[in-house]
């Protein structure tokens, strides 16, 4: 789709000319391999055996969410359709997820899984606008991933969508369910607040996305995160105020009463280690560099 050239700087100027990977399973490892560094997501398992097909990666995200990893091998292959009838699968095999989470991390995380915004990430040397225009018509969370390999020393990710997709109902696991059955959904809390607070709460999310056309927000059951390729703000909505957690470093930060909070040893839903508390319009505007600062630094 789009032209990506990208040039070696010396004594002289030499455009490098990408490539596609010789062999599909090279990119699989190394994208297993690293794969929270690339695209924040803690590695599961790889060529996961279902009833009918095989997962090429399975993963969980900082959201707790799951995330498949297909990889398009061949020009004839659809990577969508596949990605599509092996989300559904998982929606109806929770258990089995579950299982993997426990058997990698444990019991503890496994009662974190959140249903919420399950993704599908499909990557391929190159995709088309129609691939694209298909993917934004399902409202789901699949997202397309090309790639670009230079020698044997540089890779290129480029996210090609930002996918608009309806939270999954039904969305946490029984554990998780009933460990947090005394609290509100956050979709509960932004129905009950007052008017004033729903309006400073619509003007935080806009600015945010005003940021740049590559913020895609994911609506969890507790929280709401706005994420590029890892999450860079999640936001909770209270009676008297507004709490964002940034994906800041606290000591960056001049810390103010009342105002942040370095949250690095304390327990808190979504992800970000400094905490903003928003009450007014005045500390909105205090917020807003500190906002700029998290969509860049993401």
């Amino acid at each position: 789709m789009s032209d990506i050239k990208l040039f070696s700087v010396g004594e002289t100027i030499k455009e490098r000319t990408s490539s596609e990977v010789v062999l599909e399973k090279d990119l699989q490892n190394l994208i297993e391999r690293n794969m929270e560094t690339f695209f924040g997501v803690r590695f599961l398992k790889s060529e996961y055996q279902i009833t009918n097909g095989r997962m090429d990666s399975i993963g969980i995200d900082e959201n707790n969410s799951p995330v498949i990893f297909e990889y398009k091998r061949s020009q004839n292959e659809n990577v969508i359709n596949q990605g599509l009838f092996y989300l559904d699968w998982l929606l109806d095999h929770k258990a089995d997820f579950k299982l993997l989470v426990i058997e990698k991390f444990g019991m503890t995380e496994a009662e974190k899984i959140d249903w919420s915004v399950p993704c599908v990430i499909c990557i391929a040397h190159e995709f088309t606008k129609y691939d694209v225009h298909a993917v934004n018509q399902m409202q789901r969370n699949i997202k397309l991933v090309s790639y670009k390999k230079y020698d044997d020393d540089l890779i290129l990710f480029e996210h090609l969508n930002t996918p608009v997709s309806k939270p999954v109902s039904g969305s946490v696991s029984d554990d998780t369910e009933t460990n947090i059955s005394t609290q509100k959904t956050h979709t509960e809390k932004l129905a009950a607040a007052s008017p004033e607070m729903k309006n400073l709460y619509h003007a935080v999310c806009n600015y945010i996305e005003s940021l740049g056309d590559d913020i895609v927000s994911n609506q969890l059951k507790l929280y709401l995160a706005y994420k590029k390729v890892r999450n860079m703000v999640c936001v909770e909505i209270y009676d008297k105020k507004i709490i964002l957690y940034l994906k800041l470093d606290p000591k960056s930060v001049t810390q103010e009463k009342n105002f942040t909070r370095d949250m690095r040893n304390v327990g808190h839903f979504g992800t970000g280690d400094l905490q903003v508390t928003i009450r007014n319009v005045n500390d909105f505007e205090k917020a807003k560099p500190l906002l700029d600062r998290a969509y860049n630094e993401a």
